[in-house]
């Protein structure tokens, strides 16, 4: 007798589609940002702002589309993110001016993107499976790295071969493409197919309603978040994590090695292995999370970036002999191991809505990013050298881990509830208990 496949894990497959493909939009500005300067003219620090505004929704839009997707489903909201990233990436097309830039790339596909970031993949595995959870964590947030990997060489040999426009539209393309599985395959809960979560042992049970809109459900779960200690550590060390891999390695690694007398190419391609070696390091770390304890894993993550940062500075000089390329090796398999660990936590201090604190939480990760990225920058034009901001971000990994360890075992869940409006009463009016 043959064994059913679970749909759970249909669910975790439109899933993964999904992450690949919102991770090859969010790629496509590095691959057009020099010919749009060609072409309009447009100094590179306008180009970079549409990037700006869209990094900043991709992290702000996070808790709120975890809390639509309690509202109205993921198979709705999920949707509703495609379509805007086609909006966004086939309108530009028509564009003739540096706003239209912004509008279509910083707020439509920051919007869309961000309704498909890290919260998804928490409000996925938190619905879909008890059994594995880890693992399809790590695996989901694995199809970040996978969809800059596959998209990047296509589109740059399109925009080389056939111009921007062209990858523009194949972008279009793809989310329009995806619309039709995620509508066909996603589901928002296992008792909508009748089943429990995989490897659940109790009752079939719906979904509990959710009341009160999502703004307010976001805002909510952030404030009674935001009264406990372990949010706090986990918001600290996740800002932590963004400042030391996109804001500064993401961002200042090419040009601190082309410092060195590194061909920028050459760079890009150690860039490269990182996204190739993220992908086992984050699938190794979510079959980890299923079985250690996730306060030490992350305090073993953030050490060890921390002193593989201290040691960079002098391993430049190596360019790229086996030193460097053990950093390479080393930096990718933690890139983002600590997505499924963090997940993790979210769900064991905050329950249910641990999938909206996590898309605050990964909000941090974003801030973290941003001000690293402005703040390496400084200090090369100040000090004319990257090292101090290396030896930084490697004191704060450091710094990091010692928040990881600091919380506690067994936190007291901390529930979300929103309460009903309340009607107006006039000033000098008293409503009466109504009678049986």
């Amino acid at each position: 007798m043959t064994r059913r496949l679970h749909p759970a894990w249909l669910v975790a497959v439109v899933a993964f589609v999904a992450l690949v493909g919102a991770a090859g939009f969010r790629a496509t500005p590095s691959v057009m940002l020099h010919p749009l300067h060609e072409e309009f003219h447009w100094p590179l620090a306008t180009i970079s702002a549409a990037v700006s505004v869209n990094l900043i929704l991709y992290g702000l839009t996070a808790p709120f589309a975890a809390a639509l997707m309690e509202k109205f489903g993921m198979r709705r909201v999920v949707s509703g993110a495609l379509l805007l990233v086609a909006a966004g990436s086939g309108l530009t097309v028509f564009m003739n001016s540096s706003w239209q830039l912004i509008l279509c790339w910083g707020v439509l596909v920051g919007l869309g993107t961000g309704s498909m970031a890290l919260a998804f993949v928490a409000t996925v595995t938190g619905r879909w499976f008890v059994k594995r959870r880890g693992l399809v964590t790590g695996v989901l947030t694995a199809g970040g790295a996978a969809g800059q990997l596959v998209f990047l060489p296509v589109l740059a040999t399109v925009v080389e071969s056939n111009g921007w426009r062209t990858a523009a539209l194949i972008v279009a393309a793809a989310a329009l493409a995806v619309v039709p599985l995620v509508v066909w395959r996603l589901r928002d809960n296992p008792a909508d197919l009748g089943v429990t979560a995989y490897g659940a042992t109790g009752e079939k049970e719906a979904a509990p309603p959710i009341t009160g809109g999502a703004a307010a459900r976001a805002v909510g779960a952030l404030r009674a978040a935001a009264r406990t200690r372990a949010f706090w550590l986990l918001a600290g060390g996740f800002a932590i994590c963004g400042a030391t891999t996109n804001g500064l390695v993401g961002t200042h690694f090419i040009p601190a090695a082309h410092d060195h007398g590194m061909p920028e190419t050459t760079a890009a391609s150690l860039l490269a292995l990182v996204g190739l070696f993220d992908i086992a390091g984050t699938i190794a770390s979510g079959w980890l999370t299923d079985r250690v304890d996730s306060r030490v894993l992350l305090g073993a993550y953030y050490a060890l970036r921390g002193g593989s940062l201290l040691v960079l500075p002098s391993l430049f000089a190596d360019s790229v002999g086996p030193s460097m390329l053990v950093f390479i090796l080393f930096y990718g398999l933690d890139w983002v191991a600590t997505v499924p660990p963090t997940v993790a936590l979210c769900r064991e201090y905050f329950g249910a809505s641990g999938p909206v604190v996590f898309g605050w939480v990964f909000a941090s990760h974003q801030f973290g990013a941003a001000v690293a990225a402005t703040g390496a920058g400084l200090v090369r034009d100040q000090l004319g050298t990257y090292a101090l901001a290396w030896y930084v971000a490697g004191a704060l990994s450091i710094g990091a881990a010692v928040l990881s360890l600091l919380l506690r075992r067994g936190g007291k869940v901390v529930p979300v509830t929103i309460e009903p409006p309340q009607p107006k009463v006039p000033v000098g009016w008293r409503l009466r208990p109504a009678e049986d």
